[in-house]
């Protein structure tokens, strides 16, 4: 038999770390805080303000011509895009180049990223008009869009009405009579300041681990499916159809009922503009993707589409002659700012919850693709800063809710982008189609605006063929999807992002509740222990098992613990206790009947020896290297487990635990008072508790009970027993 030397495990001393204590801390931050100093002053604004450490620094040679033609060439995409996002938010179309306009030159001054494109977004476009149409039919508005004065005094508030049942209706808002263009927008920007609030919150107390539980799946799923619904929300203008939008739930479903059920009323003009559009549009794209490698700059199909169909339009008196709806007049300058209205906020403090998460989200995730990218850094914190104030001071300008945009982002990044300068150049052109040339597109279809944002939507719905993909990778990942995406699309936007929130995180306590467990092996003659079940040439060590659990042990994964502990090692500690005290009831009574046969009254006290039944182990290692953390529901099942097995005689270490866990359990008391049986309990690696295991258990004498009782009862009974 192979001598077993007892090896001492190196011995690991913990640093003395003295925590201090909170109010010391707290005293030191708020007087830190609070210090005032020139220096301090001028880097907190310079922190506030990116713009003014990088732009003295501007190399004008080696930068200008990249931002100057990415500038112009996302402006000139900005414009169409502008217009059209208006349909989904519900709004009228000067109010997109607002917001682009304003949008553009505030994250020029407060953006860290130097590629990010931040406007309008056509997921941020359908939640705000979700949140604006419904608040409209609350009010009594028609929601038939046509049914709205046009011209310039529709941009009076005191002028702006619209027919309801043969009548006038309007609202009184801030003291004024707000028709239905005037009402809109001003729940929009109502909206839009609240969400910059939320946004400015979270910055300052410095919640941007939230957008942590806005995983990649469940936010694919999210944007897939509300992708769908803005398909679904702009086809009736594909055929023309005069059906007002659905408010609640369903409107995927609702809508496409609407559409087949009065496609005998489509409009045969628009039908056939938009299946030029669209041809045209797809066309340029695949050109754009095919050819890429050799085009230097981006097809300007959408500005190409708008200008040639608004000439159609026009020339071909659509309007009129047809029954085509038109953008309608667009007036050119700014209107004078407002103050959002604070009597609508009460309504809408839950709908711009949502806005605001997805907003900073998008935001300072493409924002840190990007730098990583390209090889800098950004501050997601002044990032989050600048979307708040991209939102909050807007909302006095009739703007409504913006976020960072992907695919304006890849454009600036594939067209040279060096600096915030072409966001700065985006501006000018926007300013300059606001200035002289809005009028223009009066005669522009909503059918060839409906185009745009369709064809826009090619790479998100583009996602579908990814899913089984992404379902061989990770079925987890693949079910958030599914389910994130079906609950978009069949429910709301709304539902759907807090519905895939939810999900992912169940799915995440369901994998901690069932994860992998293995019984260990040693590899050869080393100190390597792993998974039986998945390497080969691996031997379980003589009398000991070693048990890894791969998720941390807290109070909802405690039974699952116990149980697949249970099944690997084959032996339930309290089943087993009762087998032997059954048994030993039973040796008793054998043993009292075989001393009153044979004249002897001492054997009935002569049973141990029966009920220590030897197990095919001794002790059980518990490796934690796979545990990241315990509660004290935790420390409790350990310390249940090791009393529970030493009843039967089974010793339980511990291997491999992390400093946290470590701490947990001196806290909980499981090494004893002042730790005194840390030593013998706990083991910096898997190979030394097995040594300890199996050194200890060789000192052991066997106790010599088992042979006298065995000596007292005849084999057959023995055997019985």
């Amino acid at each position: 038999m192979e001598e077993v030397t007892k090896v001492m495990p190196p011995v690991l001393e913990r640093r003395a770390r003295q925590r201090q204590p909170t109010v010391s801390v707290l005293k030191s931050k708020l007087k830190q805080g609070v210090t005032c100093s020139l220096p301090r002053v001028r880097s907190t604004l310079t922190g506030f303000f990116p713009v003014v450490r990088w732009l003295p620094k501007y190399k004008l040679r080696e930068y200008v011509w990249g931002d100057v033609m990415s500038g112009v060439i996302i402006g000139i995409i900005l414009v169409p895009q502008a217009i059209a996002y208006c349909l989904l938010a519900g709004v009228e179309p000067i109010y997109g180049l607002y917001t682009s306009f304003y949008a553009n030159i505030i994250y020029f001054l407060m953006g860290t990223s130097r590629h990010v494109s931040v406007g309008i977004f056509s997921l941020m476009s359908l939640m705000v008009g979700q949140v604006v149409y419904k608040e409209m039919f609350l009010a009594g508005f028609d929601l038939n869009e046509d049914s709205k004065a046009s011209g310039p005094d529709v941009f009076n508030a005191t002028l702006g009405t619209n027919l309801t049942a043969g009548k006038l209706h309007s609202v009184e808002l801030m003291g004024l009579q707000c028709g239905k263009e005037c009402y809109s927008i001003s729940i929009a920007t109502a909206l839009t300041f609240l969400v910059g609030v939320y946004q400015l919150a979270m910055a300052v107390f410095r919640l941007g681990f939230v957008s942590v539980y806005l995983s990649a799946p469940m936010l694919d799923g999210f944007a897939t499916g509300a992708s769908f619904t803005i398909l679904t929300v702009q086809a009736k203008y594909l055929l023309g159809l005069k059906i007002p939008r659905h408010q609640g739930y369903g409107t995927v479903v609702v809508t496409w009922f609407n559409i087949f059920a009065n496609i005998q009323s489509a409009n045969m003009c628009d039908l056939i503009t938009s299946i030029i559009c669209i041809s045209v549009l797809v066309a340029g794209k695949e050109i754009q993707e095919r050819f890429k490698d050799r085009l230097k700059i981006p097809l300007p199909t959408e500005l190409l589409v708008v200008a040639g169909a608004t000439l159609a339009s026009h020339f071909g008196e659509l309007n009129s002659k047809y029954g085509t709806s038109v953008s309608g007049y667009i007036p050119t300058g700014f209107i004078s700012p407002q103050v959002p209205s604070f009597s609508l906020m009460p309504r809408l403090i839950l709908d711009a919850i949502p806005l605001a998460v997805i907003s900073f989200a998008f935001t300072v995730s493409l924002s840190e693709m990007f730098a990583k990218k390209n090889g800098y850094t950004v501050r997601p914190n002044q990032e989050m800063l600048a979307i708040s104030f991209c939102n909050i001071i807007p909302s006095f300008f009739h703007c409504f809710t913006t976020s960072a945009a992907l695919a304006k982002t890849m454009v600036k990044d594939s067209t040279g982008c060096q600096t915030q300068i072409s966001s700065l150049i985006s501006a000018m052109v926007v300013l300059l189609v606001l200035l002289f040339f809005a009028p223009f597109f009066y005669a522009l279809q909503k059918c060839v605006l409906a185009c745009i944002i369709i064809v826009s939507l090619r790479g998100a719905l583009r996602k579908f063929k990814d899913v089984p993909a992404k379902w061989r990778a990770s079925r987890n990942d693949g079910i958030v999807w599914l389910v994130t995406m079906s609950a978009t699309a069949l429910i709301s936007v709304e539902v759907g992002l807090l519905v895939g929130i939810c999900f992912s995180m169940i799915c995440v306590i369901f994998m901690t509740q069932h994860p992998k467990v293995s019984l260990l092996g040693r590899a050869n003659d080393t100190d390597l222990y792993e998974d039986l079940d998945e390497y080969k040439n691996l031997t379980a060590p003589p009398r000991v098992q070693v048990f890894r659990f791969q998720a941390p042990l807290y109070y909802a994964n405690k039974e699952a613990f116990l149980k697949s502990l249970y099944k690997a090692v084959g032996v339930e500690p309290f089943l087993e206790l009762t087998k032997r005290r059954k048994a030993e009831k039973k040796a008793k009574g054998m043993s009292s009947k075989l001393g009153k046969a044979n004249g002897d009254t001492s054997n009935s006290q002569v049973v141990v020896g029966l009920v220590q039944r030897e197990l095919a182990f001794h002790t059980i290692v518990l490796d934690c290297s796979a545990i990241p953390f315990m509660d004290t529901t935790g420390i409790d099942t350990f310390i249940g487990l090791v009393n529970e097995y030493r009843e039967i005689s089974v010793s339980v270490l511990l291997a491999n635990c992390n400093t946290l866990v470590i701490d947990t359990l001196q806290k909980g008391q499981f090494f004893g008072k002042n730790a005194k049986d840390m030593s013998s309990l706990l083991f910096h690696t898997v190979h030394a508790a097995v040594l300890h295991a199996n050194s200890t258990i060789s000192h052991i004498p066997r106790s010599p009970s088992c042979e006298i009782g065995a000596r007292n009862i005849p084999e057959g009974q023995l055997n019985s027993s």
